[in-house]
């Protein structure tokens, strides 16, 4: 017989939600202890209420109807789901702790694996980090346990009253309540919906524009500002990029946490330089789009569109006009569809952390065994050496990776002592409010010094005094507190180069989509190059007036998947509230009557990036640089569907290596063509490609596949051993020896692989070089038993 619902037996309900609102405004407590607030904290405190109380209505429901069907049932599962939104709460807490800011729909713009990437990067994994989510449902199910031992004390309707016109009060003071007085999962929630209401309203009803090609116009509408800077020279000038990695204003110059970027600072009064300026981006997916292509953002960033739309860029522009195009970094370039952008784009060659070689070490890992890649030092050090078989003119990019979490590099500690040096010629309240971040100002000292060595390096170069440097940050980096939003984007500019004649310092604003306009054309005005007669780019150029001013509106995408910030004239619009940026570039809330003229514009963009994005209305004519990329049938697209629904790329690929074993090779085949698409440097995935072409007789294209592995990974192992088989199985045992000294240069030490070179000297029946190379085996594996045989054979 069904219980009949009562007041009474409904207190379990209330117990548990009222426990939850009590876990949300302790943890509250502890996020604000260490810099206690009494007005945020009583904001915080509001919100909590009004969201646990929120969250126990949303959930009655489903308790009735469980508790209806078995009476324990509801409770259990009540019980349950309430502890794991108070772990989400912990987690998302200890997110903001670390970057300064809440977790909201930029949770969307990144797929698992490179979320994994992320976190495994800024934190050290140990018991410790998590028993926090194992003490946190414990305490959770202590005060229900409490409540439902002395509950009848506690007039439950009084209770009830009380937190129904606290929580209340969060309507009435909506407005005044910023994200960070947010409960997180409120938060995190509301930002997502928003932000799909946002991409709607974007993209609703038939976008259309009075131009098909709305951004098109005349090349010579972008005026050459750069020109009369420099002293000109027949030969066109070397172009190098350095992006930054966390380099923001706040740090260089006269910034609030100056001191730490001295070879920067000296710059200041060497270059073109703009102090403020902007990236487009909060993070790193939107540099090269922004600084390559003044290119728009799509739904997540231009380089998560697959495919990308049709475009120009800086890139395909230089290239098109005899540049050699390099792109370097310490990471994977398959992180954020780095290289299907540049791939896109023609460059010539990614030096990426594949591509490093013996002789560079990397960052050394944390205890959770991630390490970024190279550090900074190590990317110049590779980019010199790369420089000295490149021929010229040359567009080279150059991003850095050290100044990111977990902020670890060579020489730490030398660093370290640096800073406490520097931290005692402040103020004692700046050292007070510094010194938890010595970290970091280390790290800035080595991203700084390591710049300056490789400029120094550089300059000993011949072609030192035709070459460009554009110097700037991908956005500010996130742990230190940013005393406002404007400064997450808030990055310098230095355009620095021994053909300068004259410098000069400028305050007019201006982004990182306005520097490509203004290098073409720079470039196009005063070389010979081919005649551009329309451009497409979202910037208008850089301004080069030096007073305060600013005559372009840009937009600004603070995460994946959100488009919240506008800078039009001299105003920042960011949240829905409106800003007044004065010549110091900082903020001031204000109502001016440009509001709706300022969301009008911003509403227009919105719809314009969304039109250009999905309908491929960029341009109509870009470069032909294009790599193939696999286009799938509507059958092969429902076939790759059914198969991959909820795997990642790793999964999926465990799959085809599962299907090719099964002899399902044709499913195997088109599983790695998905994959490739997405990140053309997966080895393992090629690899396995080219083993199925080979195993059904085509080596031809196994092999095109195997070099196209050794191209991209020339230091991975497994595709030479791949493309040694293939070779053996095709009868090219010339070419077989040919890969097989080429993976010894590159030092891939793997036995195997001096064993199947021995099987070809011995196939082309060159017993001097068959001996000498088992030889060398047999001295370190000398009790194997297939080295031992196979040396005895030669004997017969």
């Amino acid at each position: 017989m069904k219980n009949k619902f009562t007041y009474q037996n409904s207190l379990e309900y209330i117990y548990a939600t009222v426990s939850l609102i009590i876990i949300f405004c302790l943890l509250s407590l502890i996020e604000v202890f260490k810099n206690f607030d009494i007005q945020l904290f009583a904001y915080k405190i509001v919100n909590d209420v009004f969201t646990g109380t929120l969250i126990g209505l949303l959930f009655f429901p489903l308790y009735l109807l469980l508790k209806y069907l078995k009476d324990s049932l509801g409770i259990i599962v009540i019980k349950v789901l309430f502890s794991i939104i108070a772990i989400i709460q912990l987690a998302l807490i200890g997110y903001s702790l670390t970057t300064h800011i809440n977790l909201g729909a930029d949770l969307l713009g990144y797929s698992l694996s490179d979320m994994y990437t992320t976190v495994t990067a800024s934190l050290s994994l140990s018991f410790l980090l998590f028993l926090p989510f194992i003490i946190l449902p414990i305490a959770y199910l202590g005060l229900i346990w409490l409540f439902q031992s002395f509950g009848h004390k506690i007039n439950t309707k009084i209770l009830l009253t009380f937190i129904l016109i606290f929580g209340g009060a969060d309507l009435i003071l909506a407005s005044s309540i910023k994200p960070v007085s947010q409960n997180k999962i409120n938060f995190l929630l509301s930002d997502i919906m928003r932000t799909q209401n946002d991409k709607a309203s974007a993209s609703e009803g038939n976008l259309s524009f009075k131009k098909e090609f709305p951004l098109e116009k005349s090349a010579d509408d972008t005026k050459d500002v750069l020109g009369p800077f420099f002293n000109i020279e027949k030969e066109k000038p070397n172009v190098v990029f350095i992006i930054m990695e966390g380099l923001g204003s706040d740090f260089t110059d006269d910034g609030e946490y100056k001191g730490f970027t001295p070879y920067l600072d000296s710059l200041t009064s060497k270059s073109l330089y703009w102090e403020n300026f902007v990236s487009n981006a909060g993070r790193t997916f939107g540099a090269l789009p922004s600084l390559m292509g003044s290119l728009p953002f799509g739904e997540n960033g231009f380089m998560e569109l697959n495919p990308l739309p049709k475009h120009n860029s800086l890139i395909s522009i230089l290239k098109s006009n005899g540049y050699t195009t390099t792109y370097y970094s310490g990471d994977e370039s398959t992180f954020d569809r780095k290289s299907n952008f540049l791939e896109y784009n023609g460059i010539d060659k990614i030096i990426d952390i594949n591509k490093f070689g013996p002789g560079y070490v990397k960052t050394k890992e944390n205890s959770g065994g991630f390490s970024w890649g190279f550090p900074d030092a190590e990317i110049y050090r590779k980019t010199l050496a790369e420089l000295k078989a490149k021929k010229e003119p040359r567009l080279d990019i150059i991003m850095t990776l050290t100044n990111h979490e977990p902020f670890d590099f060579p020489s730490k500690k030398s660093y370290l002592e640096k800073v406490d040096r520097i931290l005692k010629t402040k103020s004692d309240s700046d050292q007070n409010r510094m010194s938890e971040y010595k970290d970091i100002f280390s790290c800035l000292l080595y991203t700084d010094n390591s710049l300056q060595s490789f400029m120094e390096a550089y300059s000993k170069r011949p072609d030192y005094s035709n070459t460009i440097f554009v110097i700037t940050g991908d956005h500010r980096l996130i742990p230190i507190p940013q005393k406002d939003n404007l400064s997450r984007f808030h990055v310098p500019l230095y355009i620095f180069s021994p053909m300068l004649k004259k410098t000069a310092k400028f305050k007019s604003i201006s982004s990182h989509t306005d520097v490509t306009p203004s290098l073409v054309s720079f470039l196009t005005n005063n070389y010979k190059f081919n005649k551009i007669e329309k451009t497409t780019w979202l910037g208008q150029g850089l301004d080069t007036v030096r007073q305060f001013r600013n005559i372009h509106t840009i937009p600004l995408m603070r995460y994946k998947g959100s488009i919240n910030d506008y800078i039009y004239k001299d105003f920042y619009y960011s949240d829905g509230n409106l800003f007044k940026i004065d010549d110091e570039f900082n903020i001031t809330e204000t109502n001016d009557d440009m509001r709706d003229a300022i969301t009008g514009s911003f509403n227009d963009f919105k719809k314009l990036n969304s039109y250009l994005t999905t309908k491929n209305k960029i341009t109509k004519v870009a470069s032909s640089f294009i790599k193939p990329v696999y286009e799938f049938t509507a059958e092969q697209r429902s076939t790759i569907k059914k198969l991959t629904k909820g795997l990642d790329r790793d999964q999926i690929f465990f799959l085809a290596r599962d299907l090719a074993f099964k002899k399902e090779r044709e499913k195997a085949r088109l599983l790695c063509n998905y994959v490739l698409n997405d990140l053309p440097n997966y080895g393992d995935v090629r690899t396995l490609k080219a083993r199925t072409l080979a195993w059904d007789g085509d080596y031809k294209n196994a092999e095109k596949e195997l070099l196209e592995v050794i191209n991209r990974t020339p230091f991975y192992g497994d595709s030479y051993l791949a493309i040694m088989d293939v070779y053996w199985w095709s009868g090219q045992n010339k070419k077989a020896v040919e890969i097989g000294k080429k993976a010894l240069s590159n030092q891939v030490n793997d036995p195997e692989l001096a064993y199947k070179l021995a099987q070809a000297y011995k196939r082309m029946n060159n017993y001097k070089d068959t001996n000498k190379t088992i030889d060398s085996l047999l001295k370190i594996y000398p009790d194997n038993n297939i080295y031992v045989t196979f040396k005895k054979s030669l004997k017969k």
